[in-house]
């Protein structure tokens, strides 16, 4: 990425004491946030490479109070920034440094409201956590498939307002997929109340669609009902040891027909990322010590417990993995024989992020390619960041089952933030140039928030960018929600 672009002009009135006391009466004193200290989480981006300023932070803890919030903010001409649990890695749920406005965190609406196991759906507040609702799903034997590393404390509206994608995304989509609707306040204060527990709904525009994704520049998500699907009964998750990139993508390809269509998440990592999370994750463990630079993490699963006499998951993952090892694409392999095993291979996964704060500056581009077409484009990739910076050192990883790559770097030891950041510009146009040539995406599951939106400017089309401004005229014509962030409007 290019780094924080500059401070955009983000026009915005600020919040006199008349307005402060409107809001008080609104959320209460529980829902307000005035001193500067206390403000720190919820102005600060996970990262620590973005601090932003607000004049409060509100908290309501119901949809009235949000509607009645946001109308006043709208009738004063003050911006708003949405905040869920604040684990973006775009910047898009943090104020900029000029922000005269508030940040509006929906941390108190945190209700599961309904399940409905036959139907299988839940209705939730926007400030659920993510973990909250999988366990959830669990205790009614039911299954909410979006798994991501931040899900202990990211909250489901930022989730659907960022259209997070996840481990999943192979087999059961993105946040998109994960939906069926949504209850919404417009930039005016209006509550649009679209909780249908539909399947099928012709009726129009799809609207939901247009606030998923979005990160909260076109309203605020408030509920939300959910998908959910049969709980996971027989479970196999392998640690593999591969020749290369072309054979993850060979391995992929086979197991679907082999696990009876049964895939449910396909990582592939490389040794130097393993080996950043082992140095710096402690309680983590190398599930195999192979010579080799690429593994892949590879886990089957089926709503059918395994009967006795049958073969299972396990079963069925052993034989495929023989028959790999035979071809010479797998080299060795293990399969988690306890539950332990089976969290210390997630773990590993899921706590790259984690790992590379502790390691030092880094680059890191979310991007997407066809799935055939990874192992060109870690290459190629590769080749051009090096040719930059020679010393740099790569670390991709990523969900290739659905094309999505992680395609992340460290700096060379010993460099600081800041050299680091004199090669940034020319390394991101490489990359990003390439993932257009191949007519991939510059931002597959993070978004766009403030990091990318020079980004987005550069590589979409007039057409698409029209379109997009069109809509954000349309449903926030004074500009207060979320403004500075994914599109600029001139």
């Amino acid at each position: 990425m290019l780094g924080v672009p500059s401070d955009p002009p983000v026009p915005s009135a600020p919040v006199t004491p008349a307005v402060l006391d409107t809001l008080r009466e609104i959320v209460g004193e529980k829902g307000l946030i005035l001193d500067e200290q206390d403000k720190q989480p919820f102005v600060t981006d996970w990262r620590g490479s973005l601090v932003g300023r607000a004049a409060a932070v509100v908290r309501p803890a119901n949809t009235q109070q949000v509607s009645k919030v946001v109308k006043l903010c709208h009738d004063n001409s003050v911006a708003i920034v949405p905040q869920g649990g604040n684990t973006g890695l775009m910047g898009g749920a943090t104020p900029w440094p000029a922000h005269r406005g508030i940040v509006l965190s929906l941390g108190r609406m945190n209700h599961v409201l309904d399940v409905d196991p036959a139907g299988y759906s839940m209705t939730v507040e926007a400030g659920c956590i993510l973990q909250t609702i999988q366990e959830t799903a669990a205790g009614h034997d039911r299954f909410f498939p979006l798994s991501l590393g931040a899900q202990g404390s990211c909250m489901i509206g930022g989730n659907l307002s960022t259209n997070a994608g996840g481990v999943q995304v192979l087999r059961y989509g993105n946040a998109r997929n994960l939906v069926l609707g949504l209850e919404v306040v417009l930039a005016n204060g209006d509550v649009w109340d679209g909780l249908r527990s539909l399947k099928k709904d012709n009726t129009g525009y799809d609207l939901k669609h247009l606030f998923m994704g979005a990160e909260g520049t076109l309203g605020i998500i408030t509920k939300a009902v959910l998908k959910l699907w049969p709980a996971p009964k027989d479970v196999c998750t392998a640690w593999l040891a591969i020749r290369d990139p072309q054979a993850a993508i060979n391995i992929l390809s086979e197991a679907y027909a082999a696990s009876d269509d049964n895939v449910g998440s396909c990582e592939l990592m490389s040794r130097a990322c393993t080996d950043l999370v082992l140095r710096h994750v402690p309680g983590t463990q190398d599930p195999l010590k192979a010579d080799t630079e690429w593994y892949l993490l590879l886990e089957w699963s089926s709503s059918r417990p395994r009967q006795d006499g049958a073969a299972g998951m396990s079963d069925k993952m052993e034989q495929f993995l023989a028959d790999q090892m035979e071809a010479g694409r797998v080299l060795d392999a293990a399969i988690a024989q306890t539950q332990t095993q089976a969290r210390n291979m997630w773990r590993i996964r899921e706590s790259v992020a984690e790992a590379s704060r502790a390691e030092g500056p880094g680059l890191s581009y979310d991007v997407s390619v066809a799935v055939s077409r990874i192992p060109e484009f870690i290459g190629r990739g590769s080749k051009a960041v090096l040719e930059i910076l020679p010393t740099i050192r790569p670390y991709p990883l990523g969900h290739i089952g659905d094309g999505n790559l992680h395609f992340s770097f460290m700096g060379p030891i010993g460099m600081d933030r800041q050299t680091l950041t004199q090669y940034s510009t020319a390394i991101t146009r490489a990359v990003n140039d390439l993932v257009t040539s191949m007519r991939g995406s510059i931002s597959a599951e993070h978004g766009i928030g403030a990091d990318k939106i020079d980004e987005l400017a550069h590589y979409r089309s007039k057409t698409e960018l029209d379109i997009m401004r069109t809509i954000k005229r349309a449903l926030d014509p004074n500009n207060i929600m979320n403004p500075g962030k994914v599109l600029r409007l001139s």
